[in-house]
């Protein structure tokens, strides 16, 4: 069970791990908070404003959806279309079923171990689902889409009425929220091992808690994933410009214009808490199908892109895309050695600014790494470990 490596795919996945680290560094710095990005103040330098603004209006919510659509792409390479029943199918649902248990286990330890936002834990408990849709037919599929679809209304739902709790808040809670953000960022910034260990397990638990109105988005992109290969969106992007030219003018129209509204609700929220938490609670629920759309948004810019571009993009990220775990999995090492208390402690000394800048040296460090590692390997060294266990288990 061999997937189609694409020079596309791989990029992609590479540009999303690196998106997702501007995304995460905040939360090894200030917890799990109502606020992600702390308070920085009215006289906050230039630098730190647009740190805020930037990465809440273009990466807040875009890049774990187009991680989350590659893993069900992904999916769809490795199990291949429609089969009919009978052992064949029978052993690729049994060996990826190895792959999500594995996936699980090494969710549960990373978030335990270094990173409460683990998101790799909630694609096993989503890839344990998915494989029921090995070897069906594509209308099937559609059909379960339809499905999925309606569990994300019912979600969004109920996460409307928490927004309006969230916009009602009065001083007195909001208050106690940015003393709880503060004690977080003690913690984290400054706390022994021990201490940083115990926040860590809470925020987990907490992570996983309200992960249950999360998984409806995860089973979603994972089937748009499929639905993409299977339809040949992904594999064969030439064939489908007119597809990816509106998804990108839809990305532009209306994803760009609210997620800047978003950026400078978060900004305003950052900046005083007091006044501009309830209208950032309002426009976060817009970001919900928004931000989304904007991450879809980046993916059809790069189908739309031509050969040549993506050649040169593939040069930096495509290696990075083909080890995408183990750079994810580094990624949380270097937070918390270099931002963490138990570490270097940086979080506490350095600026909103500094704190995005740090993600610089990982990047190209990551860039150089990859790209000495894959010349040398088929494979990432976890991505390695994933395989030899999967392998291993059904011999």
């Amino acid at each position: 069970m061999k997937a189609v490596r694409s020079m596309r795919i791989d990029t992609l996945r590479g540009i999303a791990v690196f998106g997702i680290l501007l995304v995460n560094v905040w939360g090894f710095t200030f917890g799990s908070g109502l606020s992600r990005y702390g308070v920085i103040g009215e006289h906050a330098a230039l630098a730190d404003k647009l740190a805020v603004f930037l990465i809440a209006a273009f990466a807040e919510q875009k890049f774990y959806p187009i991680f989350a659509f590659l893993f069900g792409a992904g999916f769809a390479l490795q199990t291949g279309g429609r089969r009919a029943p009978g052992a064949q199918l029978d052993n690729i649902k049994m060996t990826y079923l190895r792959r999500a248990t594995w996936l699980l286990g090494c969710g549960l330890l990373h978030g335990t171990l270094l990173w409460f936002g683990d998101i790799l834990t909630v694609y096993a408990v989503c890839s344990f689902w998915l494989v029921t849709q090995a070897g069906r037919r594509l209308a099937d599929i559609v059909r379960a889409l339809r499905w999925v679809v309606a569990l994300n209304v019912a979600a969004m739902l109920f996460t409307a009425s928490f927004t309006y709790e969230l916009m009602a808040m009065t001083p007195d809670v909001i208050a106690w929220a940015m003393g709880e953000s503060a004690r977080a960022h003690a913690v984290y910034t400054q706390g022994t091992l021990m201490a940083i260990a115990q926040e860590r397990l809470v925020d987990f638990r907490n992570n996983l808690a309200s992960s249950l109105f999360f998984l409806p988005k995860v089973l979603l992109l994972f089937l748009m994933g499929v639905i993409s290969v299977r339809l040949g969106w992904l594999t064969h992007p030439q064939r489908h410009r007119a597809l990816w030219r509106k998804v990108l003018l839809a990305a532009l129209w209306v994803g760009v214009p609210v997620n800047l509204v978003w950026g400078w609700a978060a900004l305003r929220d950052a900046i005083n808490p007091m006044a501009g938490a309830p209208l950032a609670a309002l426009v976060s629920m817009l970001v919900e199908v928004a931000g989304p759309l904007l991450a879809a948004g980046y993916v059809a810019a790069l189908m739309c892109a031509s050969e040549r571009v993506v050649a040169a993009l593939a040069q930096c990220f495509g290696a990075v895309g083909r080890m995408a775990l183990t750079n994810y999995l580094m990624q949380s090492v270097l937070c918390g050695f270099l931002l963490q208390g138990a570490g270097l402690g940086l979080g506490a000394v350095l600026s909103h600014g500094a704190l995005v800048g740090v993600c610089a040296p990982i990047m190209i460090g990551q860039v150089l790494l990859s790209r000495w590692w894959m010349r040398r390997h088929a494979q990432g060294p976890v991505e390695a470990l994933w395989r030899r266990f999967t392998a291993g288990a059904c011999q």
